[in-house]
């Protein structure tokens, strides 16, 4: 791959990847605890990531079990859940704290899909724009010191990285459409 285009690759593979983490924050009927990661305690007046003051397992399909470190924290764990976006209310026995997922409804899913579509789309925007960018600097690269026919084949080597990524996307979108309308 030739250097001038090394840096455009990496920003769409990095929208790749931001792409998958997002799915991975969205439940699919599933406990995942992933859909986790981005909730935060209060720990002694520092917001602290949920994984690091408690353990998170999942005894079964549909729950999620929390068992913080000090017992102190429960409340503090609740109140971060409930005020998080992931539309579960927590339950505690004094010892652990359960997320039970219910089942979702068909109108439920059809909606997680197209957020998920949303979210493709927007990660296509990103890869084109990124391509865009590519092609600008090509260009003013073309009044210096490169030959047209290297611009050429750079520009032809940017859009296959783009057609590429793109069908990345749309395949992660598509599996991820699946999964969520699996019931």
């Amino acid at each position: 791959m030739n250097e001038t285009i090394k840096p455009y690759a990496e920003k769409m593979a990095k929208t790749c990847e931001h792409l998958n983490a997002e799915f991975t924050t969205i439940r699919a009927g599933r406990a995942n605890p992933h859909i986790l990661d981005k909730i935060a305690v209060d720990y002694y007046g520092t917001m602290t990531p949920l994984q690091q003051v408690g353990n998170i397992t999942v005894p079964e399909a549909r729950m999620i079990q929390i068992a913080p470190w000090e017992k102190s924290l429960i409340k503090a764990i609740e109140k971060a859940i409930m005020a998080s976006d992931i539309g579960i209310t927590p339950s505690n026995d004094g010892t652990v704290i359960r997320l039970v997922f219910p089942e979702l409804t068909e109108e439920r899913r059809k909606e997680i899909v197209k957020d998920v579509r949303k979210k493709g789309e927007d990660a296509k925007v990103a890869v084109r724009n990124v391509r865009r960018d590519g092609n600008d600097a090509l260009k003013k690269l073309a009044k210096t010191e490169i030959s047209e026919d290297e611009i050429k084949s750079m520009e032809e080597e940017l859009q296959k990285l783009t057609d590429k990524y793109v069908k990345e996307i749309s395949d992660m979108v598509e599996d991820k459409s699946k999964e969520v309308l699996t019931v």
